[in-house]
């Protein structure tokens, strides 16, 4: 029940209050009859799908003859119920059954598009992580197929580099004492893909350019950074003593509670760079961060890097300053799943070493 609100001394502003309130209570219930009406709607088409896969697994030459009656079923269905029950619907409920055998894990806040999607992806652990970002961040269908389409799980996996069984690809939430436990590296990838952008890789580009077309895809880069962002400003102006600066693009993250500034590079990174985003960042904290916030974050974003340029400069101690590439291109799944192996190998060779130097 939507929360009533206090009725005021004026005649006006009762009448619009109660007006609020009892529009709340329309809103919510039609919200929930939907809800229910989807739910029942999906439990009804899974149950079609169990009886079909049933009566087929108990009969005999189950393939030709199955395809067979499905097409009867569903001529009959359709006939008495609409073309909701056409032969192609009908094996897609049959499909249903078999991608979700377990009738309890269907959710009711996915619709049967949303399921009719789900169902071409063949590995259970990238469905579930599939499942679990579209319901937590409210992904219409559209959204969906395009975090599918550019290989989100994929990458998602390979920036936390953490091959395996992991509840929450994104960012697993850490408990400690109750309180969950977030820290910059878990949201942070390497490299971001910026295929939407619609930039054709080896043009000349220009950081204008670059950072008026991420504006132009904003859903699509949010969803890039991942989980928790919001979009706070563009062109963040610095000012100090008659000097101006400007930070390219600022975000904040209610999950880690703290700013995030991006620079974006289309040259490869320098260490002049590095200590320009170290300069916003410490502007950040003392003239913006908030008491509740936690440490400002910065993030340049390059076309290129030295990985060994941050052995002698303030990226390898720092917990709050990244350097990240970007990719104007989608890579290939044989190539995601190369990258993938390589990690593996090299996680599990630096846990031997540790553990060698652990016993010795």
């Amino acid at each position: 029940m939507p929360k009533k609100k206090a009725l005021s001394n004026s005649s006006q502003e009762r009448l619009d209050l109660l007006y609020e309130n009892v529009r709340g209570v329309i809103e919510q219930a039609r919200e929930n009859i939907y809800k229910k009406a989807n739910f029942e709607v999906l439990q009804g088409y899974w149950h079609i799908g169990r009886y079909i896969v049933e009566d087929e697994q108990s009969g005999d030459a189950r393939a030709a003859k199955g395809s067979a009656l499905v097409k009867k079923l569903a001529s009959k269905l359709q006939g008495e119920y609409g073309s909701g029950f056409s032969y192609s619907n009908v094996k897609k409920m049959k499909q249903f059954y078999i991608a979700f055998p377990k009738g309890s894990a269907l959710r009711s806040e996915l619709s049967w598009t949303h399921y009719r999607i789900l169902m071409r992806i063949g590995e259970e652990k990238s469905r579930e992580f599939y499942i679990t970002e579209a319901i937590a961040e409210r992904w219409g269908t559209r959204t969906l197929e395009r975090a599918i389409g550019n290989k989100l799980y994929e990458r998602t996996l390979l920036a936390q580099q953490t091959p395996g069984d992991v509840v929450d690809l994104v960012h697993e939430v850490k408990i400690n004492e109750g309180e969950p436990d977030f820290s910059p590296q878990d949201f942070i990838k390497d490299p971001y893909n910026l295929a939407f952008t619609g930039i054709v890789p080896g043009s000349k580009l220009y950081e204008k350019d670059l950072e008026q077309a991420l504006m132009d895809s904003l859903q699509d880069f949010v969803m890039e950074l991942g989980k928790g962002f919001a979009f706070v400003r563009r062109q963040y102006r610095i000012s100090l003593e008659g000097d101006h600066w400007y930070i390219d693009l600022v975000f904040y993250n209610y999950l880690l509670k703290c700013f995030l500034l991006i620079d974006l590079k289309t040259k490869k990174l320098t260490h002049q760079d590095i200590g320009q985003m170290d300069f916003y960042v410490r502007f950040f904290e003392k003239e913006v961060r908030q008491q509740n916030d936690n440490p400002t974050i910065g993030l340049i974003l390059c076309a290129d890097k030295n990985n060994q340029m941050a052995k002698y400069t303030l990226l390898e101690e720092s917990e709050t300053i990244f350097a990240s590439q970007y990719q104007l291109y989608l890579p290939s799944e044989e190539a995601l799943q190369d990258k993938l192996l390589e990690e593996k190998e090299r996680l599990e060779l630096e846990q031997r070493l540790d553990s060698d130097q652990a016993e010795s």
